[in-house]
């Protein structure tokens, strides 16, 4: 019975036979200081190989001029999902949005959790490289440079969603208009009469909660009002932490009249915090969010927030990642940004004492 082909091949000319090509192989298993199933293993993208070896075995492979086929056939029918935490209704709109493109791709979804961790660790890329999906989007994570060597030599492609950071400029990556977002939430309690305007930001790591800060700053200085750096609270997006922040806030005795929060989660926290002082919104507070979860319509008052378009920031990540795997695609823009927008409800009100026309 005839062999069946490696999973990987070697650029050559035509003249170069099978049996030249497998002693090659052998050559790189010596080359290694491995043996020749080893060389399989690697080659076939199993898991049971130590990282350092793995290592060694894909530089040769790339230097010997080995590339691996894009044929759809051998992918696994699958689209790797990597979040940093998995724990809120924010992951939630994410998880819809890759399950509506890989539903229409006939596909399944994998779901997986870096613990917290913006980096996903080593045996997590083992993983997909045994799995051989058609491509893998993770969400405010990245990847380090061997992981991005795995994947690149088993041609799994890879999109960042609103990544944590800067993720270089030959990363395809989708995000968001963050800075506007925050721009536009200040701006509207600014043009509501409100002086003394509080924040609670998102974790400072996080490219997108600093750009929102960035944005709330920006709004006040246009205004010519003065950036106090203690009523910009340090948060994680965690409602746990909208609360804690909204007491420490609020319990000034000249606190603000009006808080924009890094995200909904943190708001709710607000709200709670605003109860328990007996603040009413939007009366004594006007509160502003970020995301517009499904949430924000129907807590009481309703909330106003901004708008970031995660469903369709997920769809998007994953028709790139789609993209990028087809053979000889090359899609038009692989860093792409979409637009928030500001939905006013009923949590924002006119600065107290201010005439309606003041």
């Amino acid at each position: 019975m005839t062999p069946p082909e490696p999973a990987e091949t070697r650029t050559t000319s035509p003249a170069v036979g099978r049996s030249q090509q497998t002693a090659t192989l052998a050559e790189i298993a010596r080359e290694a200081g491995v043996s020749a199933p080893t060389v399989s293993k690697v080659l076939n993208g199993r898991a049971d190989v130590a990282p350092a070896t793995r290592a060694r075995v894909e530089d040769l492979l790339r230097a010997h001029g080995y590339r691996r086929r894009r044929a759809e056939a051998s992918r696994s029918p699958l689209i790797d999902l990597v979040f940093h935490e998995l724990e809120s209704a924010w992951a939630m709109e994410v998880i819809r949005g890759v399950e509506n493109v890989a539903r229409d791709a006939g596909l399944s979804v994998v779901l997986s959790e870096s613990a917290g961790r913006l980096t996903p660790g080593r045996t997590w890329a083992d993983q997909v490289a045994a799995r051989r999906p058609h491509g893998v989007v993770l969400v405010l994570s990245g990847l380090d440079e061997s992981q991005r060597a795995l994947l690149g030599s088993r041609s799994i492609p890879f999109v960042v969603m609103d990544p944590a950071g800067d993720p270089g400029a030959d990363v395809p990556s989708i995000g968001a208009t963050n800075w506007q977002g925050g721009l536009a939430a200040t701006r509207h309690l600014v043009e509501l009469g409100h002086r003394r305007i509080g924040a609670i930001s998102g974790p400072s790591r996080m490219m997108c909660s600093r750009a929102r800060v960035d944005g709330y700053r920006a709004a006040l200085e246009t205004a010519g009002l003065p950036v106090d750096p203690e009523l910009i609270m340090a948060g994680d997006f965690h409602h746990e932490t909208g609360y804690r922040q909204g007491l420490e806030l609020l319990r000034r005795p000249d606190r603000p009249t009006a808080v924009f929060a890094g995200n909904d989660l943190q708001a709710l926290g607000l709200y709670e915090a605003a109860r328990e002082l007996g603040l009413r919104i939007p009366e004594d507070l006007s509160v502003v969010g970020f995301d517009d979860l499904p949430v924000a319509p129907w807590v009481g008052p309703p909330l106003t927030t901004v708008r970031q378009p995660l469903t369709e920031m997920a769809e998007a990540a994953a028709k790139l990642v789609l993209d990028l795997g087809r053979e000889g695609g090359s899609p038009a823009a692989t860093r792409v940004e979409l637009a928030t927008s500001l939905v006013v409800r009923s949590s924002t009100a006119r600065c107290a004492g201010l005439e309606p026309d003041a």
